[in-house]
């Protein structure tokens, strides 16, 4: 055994006697005391589950439900961005036969759709900056490969701040540059980690593909992901489709929300957009995706008959029971704080998907998904004792997309990055021209003060 693996074991058992004598007693009081205190926002969430407000966007507008003498009214879910319904959006694309996150970008970040004129300049900027700054592929990916790709996605964003020549320069003009750079490297940071990480982790040939003007962003980046560079139309309208329908979801957002706070404080472009980067990651946000997958995966090899809606029925119910799958009783991918009745982008991302699963064969796992969506609102019901409004959200329908795409499970976070970025910037320069203050919420202490004792007087 090498020192360092020597040295780790002997620091964890250190850390484990250390903890073994903190009194459970002491922290469940202190978790009860937390929960009965009405005064005390856990979450940033309202008694009655609604967020806390701390302020106004221009943006994104997030509407899952409606308020009457202060109840929720479920109702279809709406999403807007800069004012236009997600749907018109998505379905004036489909119409038009043509891309439409580039022309989202835009939208977010300036505040109104571009002309004809204006998109092609926009795009053209796009692509002279996909291509990262020279020996940066080399120096920060090649020699420090990740098995992690958000780990990977969120260091080279902090470092490219040593390749910006005005990197702290906080005015407006500076951080929409910084910021269109930064939609554009994505993709190809994204890319190039994921090949890095086949080739040191996997065992894989090693393939850097460089971007092609003229293409798309979906197309740029299903291209350089494939080591025979092949994809169709298809493939790449759908995935564009899905960057469109996760680029922007309401200041709230946990990953939106750390951008703004960070962007309170002054800081750099990068530091803001590196954290969102972090933010993402976790589970509970951008990572929830995985863990349908995964789930997906559990109830697919136990179902013996997939369309028998008893079979999958008994399933769930073990699920919910906490007998099955990760212990927890959740069924991802169904429920969100702010949907009731839909989630608009499932509904999309569900329509659009059905033309691609016939190509694909996986008919049978979208119509398995969709028995789910349609029996776990009832069942929850049954096991729980409890009525709950509950629809199916994103994060449902999008891993099984990507998995028709043929995009592996560890690019399906990075890949949601890439979309969101467009509002994560969008926020960041809405808080640095409105915002005005730092953010600084307040948490109340719940400990009794004590005595300094002596050293040689401490048991």
């Amino acid at each position: 055994m090498s020192n360092i693996d020597a040295n780790y074991l002997e620091i964890n058992e250190y850390i484990r006697r250390l903890f073994t004598g903190i009194n459970s007693s002491t922290t469940a009081a202190m978790t009860k005391m937390m929960r009965d205190d009405v005064d005390v926002k856990r979450g940033l969430r309202n008694a009655d589950g609604t967020g806390v407000m701390i302020g106004y966007t221009q943006i994104g507008n997030v509407l899952g439900y409606s308020m009457l003498d202060g109840e929720r009214v479920p109702m279809e879910g709406r999403l807007s961005y800069r004012g236009f319904d997600l749907v018109d959006l998505i379905e004036g694309y489909q119409r038009e036969n043509r891309y439409g996150f580039e022309e989202v970008c835009y939208l977010l970040l300036m505040g109104r759709l571009p002309g004809n004129e204006e998109l092609e300049q926009f795009r053209s900027f796009l692509h002279a900056s996909m291509a990262l700054p020279n020996h940066f592929t080399e120096d920060m990916i090649l020699k420090n490969p990740s098995g992690e790709i958000m780990n990977q996605l969120g260091r080279a964003v902090l470092a490219l701040y040593s390749n910006d020549p005005d990197p702290a320069n906080s005015s407006l003009e500076n951080i929409v540059r910084q910021c269109f750079q930064l939609i554009a490297r994505f993709p190809t940071i994204i890319a190039n980690a994921y090949a890095v990480k086949r080739h040191y982790f996997n065992n894989a040939s090693l393939y850097l593909h460089r971007p092609v003007k003229g293409l798309s962003i979906a197309e740029n980046f299903l291209r350089a992901i494939r080591p025979d560079k092949q994809y169709t139309q298809d493939e790449a309208r759908l995935l564009d489709l899905c960057l469109i329908a996760h680029a922007e979801h309401g200041g709230g957002n946990n990953s939106t929300f750390t951008c703004r706070v960070l962007s309170s404080t002054g800081t750099d472009t990068y530091s803001a957009i590196s954290a969102a980067v972090g933010s993402l990651k976790g589970p509970k946000h951008g990572g929830a995706n995985n863990q349908v997958m995964r789930q997906f995966q559990e109830i697919k090899d136990h179902v013996q008959n997939w369309n028998d809606e008893g079979q999958v029925a008994d399933y769930l119910r073990r699920i919910l029971r906490k007998e099955a799958s990760d212990g927890t009783g959740l069924i991802y991918g169904m429920g969100h704080a702010i949907y009731t009745l839909s989630d608009p982008r499932a509904a999309m991302l569900k329509k659009y998907a059905r033309a691609l699963a016939d190509k694909t064969e996986r008919s049978d796992e979208l119509d398995l998904m969709e028995t789910i969506e349609r029996l776990t609102p009832h069942l929850f019901a049954e096991v729980t004792g409890k009525e709950k409004v509950m629809c199916a959200n994103v994060d449902l329908y999008s891993g099984l997309i990507y998995k028709m795409l043929n995009i592996p499970q560890e690019l399906f976070t990075p890949v949601f990055a890439m979309a969101r970025i467009p509002g994560w910037c969008a926020h960041r320069i809405e808080e640095v021209v409105t915002g005005g203050r730092i953010m600084r919420p307040a948490y109340k202490a719940v400990f009794q003060h004590q005595d300094y004792i002596p050293l040689k007087d401490r048991q």
